[in-house]
């Protein structure tokens, strides 16, 4: 990493980092947007089923590969060239996708972005709450699920746009488009300081504390903040040392239950079923009846929701705590999944040709259900 003048704002550093989260949010609009438009219908062959299953679940493998790699590379090199380490595949899986042949170049592609996405996704939190005060932490996580949204609605309207082009050029300009983000991310990561609690764990304890102090209070090594933050990461460094090597580390001194509480809460936001009203919203919109145009604005809305209402929840988590919020937020997508999926299993009529030949929605509903499945898959993102 080049040797450049380092910006010590937290905001500004959140910002610059989140852009990680970002990419996410592309990839995800990438196909979200694309996936109803007749171009990519016709040059993929009408995908449906385990095909556009695999389509959409690439990313995740890729990501799995990409997670499991994050933590030996970041220990490595830090979390901040980590960060840079994921672009490169980044770079690679667009390439990938923007010169796909069928729908195998396709898969590749984003396999090779889910690397990218395993390894942001891991290390921008991680980078971020080690350079964030305590009273702040909270709110500057909450600006890289922001990110991740404001990648959604850029690239979803971005993919709206190309839909009007004419033949393949439409999405894989739409696919291109992902290197902006990725490009602007490696321009900015020079001039953000390394991790302290990363440089405190590889031994460089001087410059550790020095970015700590710059970082915390414009460089006043006394300050009682700077002082506190210190002394708790030699504190860590201390219990982790003690800990020794290997997975055990994990388990050992009733650390099973942290580990634990952190694998089952991800496991179980991933399992919640809220990805499948991201990646597939337009087929949801089609089943109650919305087309065209109509369609793809519509659910695009469900974007700007989010964001709307992420921005209310960064401004009041450090006062409200984040279990309160993930108890009833959970409890509230529950409700919302199965009230969609009951309105569609219970008045939803079979088409076994696909609505307008589209093989992936097969279920379609009218009249009040199909308002109400549109008003709960705007509730369950809200």
């Amino acid at each position: 990493m080049l040797h450049m003048p380092k910006i010590t704002n937290t905001y500004f550093l959140a910002v610059i980092a989140t852009i990680g989260g970002m990419l996410f949010g592309f990839d995800i609009s990438s196909i979200s947007a694309i996936i109803g438009t007749d171009q990519y219908i016709a040059y993929f062959h009408n995908p449906h089923g385990i095909v556009q299953g695999a389509i959409g679940s690439a990313l995740a493998a890729g990501s799995v590969v990409g997670a499991l790699m994050a933590g030996p590379v970041s220990d490595r090199i830090g979390r901040r060239d980590a960060i840079a380490f994921g672009c490169l595949w980044w770079l690679a899986g667009t390439a990938v996708q923007v010169g796909c042949n069928g729908t195998g170049m396709l898969i590749a592609g984003r396999i090779l972005n889910g690397v990218c996405v395993g390894i942001t996704s891991s290390q921008v939190p991680v980078y971020l709450a080690e350079i964030a005060k305590k009273d702040k932490r909270g709110s500057i996580i909450v600006i890289q699920q922001l990110a991740i949204e404001w990648g959604i609605l850029i690239m979803y309207f971005a993919g709206y746009g190309c839909s009007f082009i004419k033949g393949s050029a439409s999405f894989r300009t739409a696919w291109g488009i992902q290197w902006i983000p990725c490009v602007i991310l490696l321009l900015g990561l020079p001039f953000l300081p390394r991790s302290p609690r990363w440089l405190a764990k590889v031994g460089r304890l001087d410059e550790a504390i020095q970015t700590l102090a710059m970082i915390q209070a414009d460089g006043d090594l006394n300050d009682p903040l700077v002082v506190a933050e210190w002394e708790e990461i030699t504190f860590t460094m201390a219990a982790e040392r003690e800990a020794g090597k290997g997975w055990r580390k994990f388990i050992k001194n009733g650390m099973w239950r942290r580990t634990f509480a952190g694998m089952s809460v991800q496991a179980w936001q991933q399992l919640s079923g809220a990805n499948v009203m991201t990646y597939y919203v337009v087929y949801i919109f089609q089943m109650a009846g919305l087309t065209g145009n109509i369609n793809l604005i519509s659910s695009g809305v469900q974007y700007a929701l989010f964001i709307v209402f992420t921005t209310v929840v960064f401004f009041f988590i450090d006062k409200t705590g984040r279990r309160p919020l993930l108890i009833y937020g959970a409890i509230g997508m529950g409700i919302c999944q199965f009230v969609v999926g009951g309105v569609l299993g219970s008045y939803g009529t079979y088409l076994p040709n696909g609505l307008n030949g589209n093989l992936s929605v097969r279920i379609q509903v009218s009249g009040a259900p199909a308002h109400t499945v549109i008003a709960f898959c705007y509730l369950l993102v809200i």
